[in-house]
This record gives structure tokens, sequence and C-alpha cells, in this order.
């Protein structure tokens, strides 16, 4: 079925990651062979076999020679003079699995028209992988000119006064700041790619006759109460791959179990809740308040039904169809003895205490997922800070500045690391002279809520158990009454009629 995708990333050259240039990122997405003029390497990718459709749109006032790949990124990258610049911005999407080739092609070509129109060149590989065809979408982040060459990503403006004079400042110069040439960085713009996303692959399913759509917003804003799995990071989804089990997997192997219990739990109570409250205004019209029978006497009725259903069929059926309805419904008297339920008005008693406990529990299996989750993060971050620190405390010791910048962009990835730990750490009011100890507590902690986590979902599972022994009655109840129903309605409309 078609699921909802859309990350978002900026390509730069401050990134760790391989393809840290536009020209690798591109040769990369498409499966090609470009050479890197800034950097003098050739970038060969052409061994990937799952590139099945690639394509450049562009604005209508960009070079004719930008329909090539390799010009149009060794354009932005020899454009880009700073080593940290930012050189494109990337958006993955995943494709619904339910349409084919040519439409996943009409979909990005109709995703992508408005970064066209807006100005930005657009390069989209569709990657077809067994049961996940995704596409990947490089953008530039620099406008155009009307000659068709690139242009400042921002421009610096004078700050003026309540008399719309300019400002200096002690030094002599004048006081500005930098304002974007174009608004496609702006906060809140990911929001309305992400959104438009949605929007127009619904618009594909339902153009195609599929009932299946896809959703932009989180669990949260949508109303659903599903905690979502922990972010597993590449060494444990390669280990997971292998077969290796880790135990962030096993945390999001017990988050979607319980997610899927619930949910299930959940929908079977509102089902009793509504078929109990529609079975209570129909007996008012079937049966006499006075008479009304109990749990017992409707299950008698409803073996006396399946007898007489299955009259036509041979004397064997029929007789183990007796045994098992005879089981069937001994059971569930006794289950109801067994718990005081004797009458309609006790099975509601009991719908709303089965389902004030399966609340109560769900709350409490929804704190320790959410607890689960911050301490797979402080442990995290805590680990990512203990590993790099060594790194950081060489940084610190270097006095010369040249040499400080030298070391910083020999170990640029661990630098990175431990300062993103360090942000986390103190954002969270953790002491690193602490860390030692409160990473055992953590660990610690996160044992306990682990076990603590796998007994309430055992309690889950004996609530579902409850919830079908009332689905049973049920569907007893429910076959006795519903002839009664038509009849006595038959009755009212003979009446009415004479």
């Amino acid at each position: 079925m078609a699921i909802y995708h859309c990350a978002m990333q900026v390509i730069g050259r401050s990134s760790n990651r391989r393809t840290n240039s536009a020209v690798a990122a591109a040769a990369y997405r498409s499966g090609s062979q470009i050479y890197d003029e800034w950097r003098g390497i050739n970038e060969d990718y052409r061994r990937k076999k799952e590139v099945v459709y690639s394509e450049i749109m562009l604005p209508d006032n960009a070079p004719e020679a930008f329909k090539d790949r390799a010009t149009l990124w060794n354009s932005v990258e020899l454009f880009e003079t700073r080593k940290n610049a930012q050189l494109a911005r990337e958006i993955e999407v995943s494709l619904p699995v339910e349409l084919d080739l040519d439409e996943h092609v009409k979909i990005i070509h109709d995703y992508c028209e408005p970064f066209r129109a807006a100005g930005m060149c657009v390069d989209f590989n569709i990657h077809q992988k067994p049961n996940n065809p995704h596409c990947h979408i490089m953008l530039t982040l620099r406008p155009l000119d009307e000659h068709g060459q690139w242009m400042p990503k921002g421009k610096f403006v004078y700050d003026l006064d309540e008399n719309g004079e300019r400002i200096r400042l002690p030094s002599g110069k004048w006081k500005s700041h930098k304002e974007p040439t174009v608004d496609w960085s702006e906060q809140g713009k990911a929001e309305e790619w992400r959104a438009a996303w949605a929007d127009v692959v619904n618009r594909h399913l339902e153009m195609n006759g599929f009932t299946e759509r896809i959703d932009h917003r989180s669990n949260a804003d949508r109303g659903i109460e599903e905690i979502p799995t922990i972010h597993m990071g590449p060494a444990a989804c390669a280990m997971e791959k292998k077969g290796i089990r880790t135990e962030r997997g096993d945390i999001n192997r017990q988050i979607k179990a319980a997610n899927k219990l619930i949910k299930e739990i959940r929908t079977r109570i509102n089902d009793l809740k509504d078929w109990l409250s529609a079975l209570t205004a129909a007996m008012k019209e079937v049966i006499d308040e006075a008479k009304s029978p109990s749990l017992a006497d409707l299950m008698v009725q409803y073996m006396e039904l399946e007898s007489q259903r299955v009259q036509k069929y041979s004397g064997r059926f029929r007789l183990n169809h007796s045994v098992s309805v005879f089981e069937d419904v001994k059971k569930s008297i006794d289950d109801l003895n067994a718990d005081g339920i004797y009458t309609l008005d006790d099975l509601e008693k009991a719908i709303a205490k089965v389902k004030d406990k399966s609340y109560s529990t769900q709350q409490s299996v929804r704190k320790k997922e959410r607890r689960m989750k911050e301490l797979e993060k402080l442990i995290d971050q805590g680990k990512q800070y203990q590993t790099n620190l060594p790194v950081r405390k060489q940084y610190n010791a270097i006095k010369r500045q040249k040499k400080k910048e030298a070391f910083e962009e020999e170990h640029r990835p661990e630098m990175i690391l431990w300062n993103t730990a360090n942000r986390f750490l103190h954002a969270n009011h953790i002491e690193p002279d602490t860390l030692p100890i409160k990473l055992k507590e953590w660990k610690d902690e996160l044992l306990e809520l682990t076990i603590a986590h796998n007994e309430q979902y055992e309690e889950l599972k004996e609530i579902r158990e409850e919830v079908d022994k009332l689905n049973a009655v049920h569907r007893q109840v429910e076959k006795v009454l519903t002839p009664a129903q038509e009849q006595q309605q038959r009755k009212k409309r003979d009446m009415d009629l004479s």
C-alpha cells in the first residue's frame, strides 16, 4: 500500500558523508559517471542498477547547457567558493507501489513543476527497489538572473533608525543585515512542500481508481495516539538487515506490537459499545422490558436457532455442529457467570469496565514508551560525548590558531558529534562530569522499563481475551435478536398499512 515518506536535507561541503558535493550526489542518485571539476575527482556510480528514470527540469531563464547533469552541478560547485558552502537541497520521496513507472514520472513532474516555475533547477532520479520505489529530487539553492547567471543567495541591507537614516556603528561602519534573495529556505517551506507531496500523490491515486491515501501530518496532529518507533541509526539498521537483533530493534518491535494490540482492542471495544447501544434501543420495541430474558436464555435460543439452521445437512454434520455450538455457548455462559454478568445491563457495565481497564493500561504503556525513547536518546548522545571527548581535549590543548583549524578540519566528524552531544546534554541540564554515573542510571532504568513494558504487553493480551469473550456473547445474542427485531418491524409496517 502507499506510504508517506518525504525527507529533506541540504547537501553541503561541511557534510561528513561521502556525497558531500553536488557532483558526487548527482552522480550517485543518477547512477552515472561525472567528473568533479572542483575536487578533481571522477565520480563513477554506473554500477547502480536500480535507477530506472532520470530527468532535469529547468526554469525558463536557465542555460540550455544545464540539461547536461555534469554541466549543471559543476557550475554549482565552481560558483561556490566557501569550504562550508551549501550546494543543493535534496527531497527524497516514496512512490506509491500501486502505480507504475509512467504514473510515477507524472507524479514527480506535477510535484516538481512549482519548484521549476519558482526558478530552481530540478534533477530527479527514480529508483526501483523491491517494494520500495522512490525518487531523489535535487534542487539548486541560488536563483538565476534573466541571462542565466547565478545570483547571490542574499544581499546586505542597511538598518535604518526611526527617521529613516542609516545607523553608524562605533567601528565607523554602517549597521546592516543580510536578507535572502529568494524565500526557498524560509521557515515553513518544508512543511508546505511535505503537504504538497501528499496532495499530489493522493490526486494521482484517486485518478487511477485507488482508495488508498497518504497523510503528511504527524500521529499527534492526526489524533493518533501511537508512539513512533525510535531512530535506529545506520549501524543498528545494518545489523538488523543481517538478521542480528539489536537493543534498538527489540524496543521498536515492542512498540510496534503494543501499538497494534492497543489499536485492535480499541476498535473491538468501540464496536461492542456501538452494537450494545443499538441493541438497547431495539430491545424496547422487540421485548417487553418486564419480561426481558437473561443472556443465558438468549444463548439457549441461539443454540435452538443453530439447530434449525442445519436441519438440511447430514446427521453427522448436525451432531458435530451441535456439539461445537454447545461448547461455545457453555463457555460463554461460564465466563459470564464467573464475571457476574447475567443481563444486558450487566454486559454494558462489563464493557465499560474493560474499556476503563484498557485505557488505564494503554496510558501506562504510552508513558513507558515515551520514557524509553528519551533514555535511548540520552544514552546515545552520552556515548557520543564520551567517545569523542579525547579528540575535543586534544583540540583544546592546541594553542596556535592555524594548527587548531587544521586539526578541526582533519577531525571534523568527531568534532561535530561531540558538539552535538554537548549541546544536547546541556539542553537537558546534564553536567558532563556526572555522565558516567548518569549512563549507568539510564541503562538500568531502560532495562527496568523494558521488563515492565513486556509485562504490560501481557496485560494487554489478557484484556484482548476479555474483549474476545464479550464478542462471543455479542455474536450469539445478535443472532437471536436480529430475527425478532425484523419480525417486530414487519408487524409494525403491517399495522401502519392497515
